[in-house]
């Protein structure tokens, strides 16, 4: 009688099991299933998105950041559905998800501050995508700005990830803001040099140089500024397009040396003599 007993209740645990591991499979397929069609839906609603913003000419800076948040928003609700799957009403749990938000929110600060930094980049825009800036003590041209991070292409082609609070907090400093930029050259020559001539030398000089900018605030310079330990110290300054600015700059620098050397001025180095007297 007992052995009788001991099986019927085996089989209804058995039982009661399969049924409960059916029933979750079920739960745990469907939850798989909408993960994997949130994440593929986020990620075509995104470029999607960014697609219809660069259609009707919206700023490439903001393209990222949206699209990142869309997907994230997609993301969370399927989370939420997820949940909902299993049974758990979201709307019985407020203050549990509230207190938990809290939590998530406290410990990912650090995130919530890269968030902000870049809602404030957009407000701001101290620049733009494709503008060179050097920025955290990394100069590039400034690929795309995401919830969390902006996306640098260094000259050399290197890909920086720097942290939106990074950037916002620092000194950012843009290269390419403006139309025209302005090349200056520090040279000395010699103390045997003529003031006048040399004068005469650089200014025929810089009016050699292809691309240089003439016009009001933009008339180019040639400036006595110091004697110097070992040479009278000049500047010369012209102004380039900022796109051609060193092509300019290079152009500029090479027609002074030849100019002087042409000449007969010569640039000196500073120079140590040393005399040792014997007994």
């Amino acid at each position: 009688m007992e052995a009788q007993m001991n099986q019927v209740l085996s089989a209804q645990w058995l039982t009661a099991a399969r049924d409960l591991i059916v029933h979750y499979s079920l739960k745990v397929i469907g939850v798989i299933v909408v993960l994997v069609l949130a994440y593929v839906l986020a990620g075509w609603v995104g470029r999607l998105s960014t697609l219809a913003m660069k259609r009707r000419n919206v700023d490439p800076m903001i393209h990222g950041y949206l699209g990142s948040i869309i997907r994230v928003v997609i993301l969370v609700f399927a989370l939420v559905a997820c949940l909902g799957i299993f049974g758990i009403e979201t709307t019985s749990f407020a203050a549990v998800i509230g207190a938990a938000g809290l939590a998530i929110g406290l410990a990912f600060q650090g995130s919530l501050s890269h968030l902000a930094a870049g809602f404030m980049l957009l407000i701001f825009r101290p620049f733009k995508v494709g503008d060179a800036v050097n920025v955290a003590n990394n100069l590039g041209k400034v690929d795309r700005i995401t919830m969390f991070s902006t996306t640098l292409d260094t000259f050399d082609n290197r890909r920086i990830i720097i942290p939106n609070a990074s950037v916002y907090g620092s000194v950012i400093e843009n290269l390419t803001h403006h139309p025209h930029r302005r090349v200056e050259i520090e040279v000395g020559v010699s103390y045997g040099a003529s003031i006048d001539r040399t004068r005469q030398v650089l200014e025929a000089a810089i009016a050699s140089v292809p691309g240089i900018l003439q016009g009001e605030g933009r008339m180019p310079q040639v400036l006595l500024m110091k004697l110097g330990a070992s040479s009278v110290d000049w500047v010369v300054r012209v102004w380039a397009p900022t796109e051609t600015f060193w092509d300019v700059r290079q152009a500029t620098v090479r027609a002074v040396k030849v100019a002087l050397d042409q000449e007969g001025i010569s640039i000196p180095f500073p120079q140590m003599d040393v005399h040792v007297s014997g007994r």
